[in-house]
């Protein structure tokens, strides 16, 4: 019993963080945004809600600066200051940033966002054992080496969520007769909206690289037999 002491106090320690992470998330996110109204975004919203059979898709804007989209565990749809500024600047089309809506939306649909949830409460906690059991018999090392591995894994989950959810944007917005050229579009943009300049390794990074997710979603367009699009 006691040898097993490191999983059980991992299991405990996932689940609180589980629960404490989802608390934080929804009063920070409910402290800090407001209901969006943009006439032309409502409008290729209104088009995602008759696509999928229901009343409406409400969008938040969360106020922070960072150019960003997100789902809550909740299900509700964010868009942050710093993106929604860039979409007014006329530096993103309505239609690239209905792509971003439609692609957390693949991440409601699809459970990845109380799935991350877990896998973050879940991942520290394996972190916690996997660095316990490794210092007995690497002292020292054992928290470089269960960073390292958790890290790896939790890159590789992440990366897969972001494919899924870009696959079923690109569903979306097909069938609500958008089309897949703005996600592709804003794909190409992302780096400069976001600041990043590369370097990372791809494998490394929580999200697949640009030209990968643009040539994913040229494949499903293969398959699907749609024509291509610029």
């Amino acid at each position: 019993m006691l040898k097993l002491s490191p999983f059980l106090l991992a299991i405990g320690y996932a689940l609180a963080m589980y629960l404490f992470s989802s608390w934080r998330t929804r009063r920070e996110l409910d402290a800090r945004s407001t209901e969006l109204a943009d006439p032309r975004l409502k409008k290729l919203t209104d088009h995602f809600a008759d696509a999928v059979g229901v009343p409406a898709i409400k969008v938040h804007i969360y106020e922070i600066e960072p150019v960003n989209g997100l789902a809550a565990p909740d299900g509700r749809i964010f868009i942050t200051r710093g993106f929604f500024d860039k979409y007014r600047a006329g530096e993103v089309s309505a239609e690239e940033m209905a792509s971003v809506v439609a692609h957390e939306l693949g991440h409601v649909a699809l459970g990845h966002t109380r799935k991350r949830m877990i896998d973050f409460s879940g991942t520290n906690a394996i972190r916690m054992a996997l660095a316990t059991v490794f210092n007995r018999f690497l002292p020292g090392l054992g928290v470089v080496i269960a960073n390292a591995l958790t890290s790896l894994l939790a890159s590789k989950l992440s990366r897969d969520d972001e494919y899924e959810a870009d696959a079923y944007a690109s569903a979306l917005l097909v069938k609500a007769g958008i089309g897949t050229a703005p996600q592709k579009t804003l794909f190409r943009k992302l780096n400069a909206l976001t600041g990043v300049a590369g370097g990372m390794p791809a494998w490394m990074m929580s999200h697949p690289s640009t030209d990968d997710r643009i040539r994913a979603i040229e494949e499903n367009e293969a398959r699907w037999k749609l024509r291509p699009e610029a």
